[in-house]
């Protein structure tokens, strides 16, 4: 790799890294009870306490440093004093800006005794998405991301979001290209060594439709179904890829 993708590549890594770290701080403290506001706190003071800004905070009006998105919220869902309570389902996606640079990831987690289908929901949407980020290297096409994502996700009897997408990013907290979690194999623009995107499969257990509630971020369900993501910011390599926003509790 050239200079310019090595330093992209670490400068992500370091954004990256502050941003996952900040999810495993969630992990410690999440439980039946909290509010998904001392979820927020607790992000935006790990990312600040580590010399960086939570990207969202005022992002086009977005009034919070994270995402709380529980149950039939597909995503943007805006922390608040409710509490969260036993059997909840919630994803936290949080992005880190550090010197200019953007981590971005966001992950599942289970409040309490969850349902066996909304386990179910959970493990297909992360494995969906490891299986897409298995396949990834120079050279093969968007649409193979998305294939690979559809058919494990389809075979479970769910159902994939296809109102929002991943993304580029880098510099920039959204940019070209858009990488949907659906499609067909061979299509689409093919990976170069150096692009940085993310792939953040939204997955319903009812029908793949949402809907956007009055304050104008809350994506949600049409038919009410449980909804799950998972998120990683990933570079392309000749011979791969690199996770940049990896938990360091799966060590």
């Amino acid at each position: 790799m050239n200079n310019k993708i090595d330093e992209s590549f670490e400068k992500t890594r370091i954004a990256g890294s502050i941003a996952a770290g900040a999810l495993d701080e969630v992990a410690k403290i999440i439980k039946p009870g909290i509010t998904t506001e001392e979820i927020d706190k607790l992000c935006y003071e790990y990312i600040n306490d580590n010399g960086a800004y939570s990207a969202p905070l005022f992002y086009r009006g977005f009034p919070k440093s994270c995402c709380t998105s529980t149950n039939h919220v597909v995503c943007h869902g805006i922390p608040s004093k409710k509490n969260l309570k036993d059997g909840d389902i919630i994803n936290v996606d949080v992005t880190a800006l550090k010197d200019g640079w953007h981590g971005d990831t966001s992950r599942m987690f289970e409040i309490g005794k969850i349902s066996i289908k909304a386990k179910r929901l959970i493990d297909t949407t992360y494995n969906s998405l490891m299986m897409a980020i298995k396949i990834l290297k120079e050279g093969i096409h968007l649409g193979d991301i998305g294939a690979t994502i559809q058919e494990h996700v389809e075979a479970n009897g769910f159902s994939v979001v296809q109102d929002f997408c991943g993304h580029g990013t880098g510099e920039s907290f959204h940019c070209a290209p858009n990488v949907l979690h659906y499609g067909k194999k061979g299509t689409g623009e093919k990976l170069k060594s150096g692009m940085i995107f993310t792939i953040e499969p939204m997955i319903n257990s009812g029908n793949y439709e949402t809907k956007i509630l009055n304050d104008g971020w809350t994506a949600v369900t049409k038919d009410k179904s449980l909804s799950a993501q998972f998120e990683h910011t990933v570079g392309i390599t000749k011979e791969g890829c690199e996770i940049f926003t990896a938990s360091k509790l799966d060590d």
